[in-house]
C-alpha cells in the first residue's frame, strides 16, 4: 500500500502554500472571507482533480486503442449545497472530444473503465457523491 504525505503550510490570512510533485501550490479564499485571491479555493481543486483523473486515463486508454481525436475536454458540472458544512452532493462529468469518424463503442469503453476501475478520484467521489457523467462529440466542420 502506497503513502503519501502532504504538507500545506500557512503563509498569512487565509493563504497556504503547498509543493505537489515539485510544484508549488497556493491556495487562498477571497477577499470577502479575508483572503487576497492569490490562489484557487480547496472544494474546486476537487473538482479539477476528479477532471484530471479520468481524463488522463481516457487519454491513456484511447492511445492504447489507437484512437486519435482533435481535441478532449473534461468539463464538471457541480451543485454545492447551501448549509454548513457546504459540500458537492451532485458532481457531472461531461467528456467532450472534438474529431472525425470517432469510434463511440471504444470511447464509452474508455470512460467506462476510468470511471468504474482506474480513477481513484472518482472511486472515492462515488461514495458520498451523487456522480454522473455524459460523452459528448463535436464533429469540426
Amino acid at each position: 500500500m502506497g503513502k503519501e504525505t502532504i504538507d500545506v503550510a500557512w503563509n498569512d490570512k487565509m493563504s497556504f502554500k503547498t509543493v505537489l510533485n515539485g510544484h508549488e501550490l497556493i491556495i487562498d479564499a477571497e477577499d470577502q472571507v479575508g483572503g487576497e485571491d492569490r490562489g484557487p479555493r480547496p472544494k474546486p481543486l476537487m473538482l479539477v482533480s476528479l477532471a484530471g483523473c479520468t481524463g488522463m486515463d481516457v487519454v491513456s486508454i484511447l492511445q492504447k486503442m489507437r484512437v486519435t481525436f482533435d481535441d478532449f475536454h473534461v468539463k464538471i458540472e457541480s451543485e454545492l449545497t447551501d448549509e454548513h458544512p457546504k459540500y458537492y452532493n451532485k458532481i457531472h462529468v461531461i467528456y467532450e472530444f472534438t474529431g472525425r469518424d470517432l469510434p463511440m463503442d471504444k470511447i464509452k469503453k474508455a470512460v467506462s473503465l476510468s470511471e468504474d476501475r482506474y480513477c481513484g478520484v472518482s472511486a472515492v467521489y462515488k461514495k458520498a457523491i451523487q456522480l454522473t457523467s455524459e460523452i459528448r462529440v463535436i464533429v469540426p466542420e
